[in-house]
């Protein structure tokens, strides 16, 4: 029947297997992209289709794979080093990497207008794909302090710093700041290398708006600062551990407008969350928003690792050291209205990615989502 099923497409020799799959439903898309395959015929025609329905078997094969490649987990006390020298792994991926690695994120202003000032409008288009980063590059790599050879003891040690937060953000004066002189002001958790930043510097100049770009890896700030795009008179990258809860901010809490974390929160323990949205979510101003987007549960990237890769539930190490979770749209509500935000949206972004020169199909899934401090 028309309209029910769809394609997978891969190499096989010189030839294309074709696989049946479900078609989107024909229910209205989600306000997030358009871009939906209707006939099996053209799934060879873009990079990317939006909305894709999973069938009943799709979710259980995922589900299956995740659970195999999580049986075999990474012992409790070889897990410390992945905290302890996290800032060693993000440095080194930066070092290699560069600026090289990823694509400016022009994606931003179509999903999250919100980036601008409110009246503003921005000639800024999305310039073909407005989508999400792949499976092995989308890593905002904001990490975390030393961990202790226990999550009891983590859950203490968070605890602590969070006391110590609570201290730090009361006695901290709120004289003059970077940014102090705008009006609307943006904080770029993880920034990596730019490729956020970049596109926002660009569009920001003239709006009366500042960014601040913080991010664990010195290397990833030494990179931001010598582009030759960077410009301090609009943006002020530094080194920060958003886990810290003892580090204080440039600025001070209530000031900022956005909040932008993207490709981020994956790659910080699962034990830390809340502790690290908490304390950015006290910095929002009221009606200040925080915009997020990261993988979610079952995106190829997590069905492609092997055993002897996972940390813990839906937590998983790279051959290189860093890490990152996968989001269920449950979990990431759960997280920033404990926080004290409501929801304005929460979506599960389920989308086809084509390597058309291979004629391979690849199952993404990411978590988008945006919460406001009342």
């Amino acid at each position: 029947m028309r309209g029910l099923w769809k394609l997978t497409v891969s190499a096989v020799g010189h030839g294309v297997r074709c696989v049946p799959f479900r078609l989107h439903s024909g229910r209205p898309p989600a306000p997030l992209g358009a871009r939906i395959l209707t006939n099996p015929d053209d799934v060879l025609q873009h990079n990317m289709w939006d909305h894709v329905q999973w069938s009943p078997e799709e979710f259980e094969t995922a589900k299956q794979k995740a659970e195999e490649n999580s049986r075999d987990r990474i012992p409790v006390e070889e897990q410390v080093r992945y905290e302890r020298d996290a800032h060693q792994y993000w440095n080194g991926f930066y070092e290699r990497h560069h600026n090289k690695f990823f694509k400016n994120r022009q994606w931003l202003f179509s999903e999250f207008p919100e980036l601008l000032p409110p009246g503003s409008e921005t000639d800024h288009t999305s310039g073909g794909q407005k989508r999400g980063d792949t499976d092995q590059v989308s890593r905002g790599s904001s990490h975390i302090a030393s961990l202790s050879d226990s999550p009891e003891v983590l859950r203490e040690q968070q605890q602590q710093q969070d006391t110590s937060y609570s201290f730090a953000v009361k006695s901290q004066e709120t004289v003059a700041f970077p940014g102090q002189h705008a009006s609307f002001r943006i904080l770029e958790v993880g920034c990596g290398a730019g490729h956020s930043a970049f596109p926002i510097m660009k569009t920001i100049r003239e709006r009366d708006t500042f960014l601040y770009c913080i991010d664990f890896s010195s290397r990833a700030i030494q990179l931001v600062k010598e582009h030759p795009d960077y410009d301090p008179a609009v943006c002020h990258a530094f080194v920060h551990d958003v886990c810290d809860g003892a580090s204080l901010f440039p600025f001070p809490p209530g000031s900022l407008d956005v909040i932008l974390v993207v490709f981020v929160l994956s790659s910080i323990h699962p034990e830390r969350l809340q502790g690290v949205v908490n304390r950015l979510a006290s910095y929002l101003k009221h009606g200040g928003s925080i915009l997020f987007k990261d993988y979610g549960r079952y995106d190829l990237a997590q069905l492609r690792f092997k055993k002897g890769q996972c940390l813990s539930d839906n937590f998983y190490t790279r051959q290189d050291g860093t890490r990152v979770y996968f989001f269920t749209k449950g979990e990431v509500h759960q997280m920033f209205t404990d926080a004290g935000l409501e929801e304005i949206q929460n979506l599960e972004d389920k989308r086809l990615q084509v390597n058309r020169g291979k004629k391979v199909v690849m199952r993404r899934v990411w978590i988008q989502s945006k919460y406001r401090k009342p």
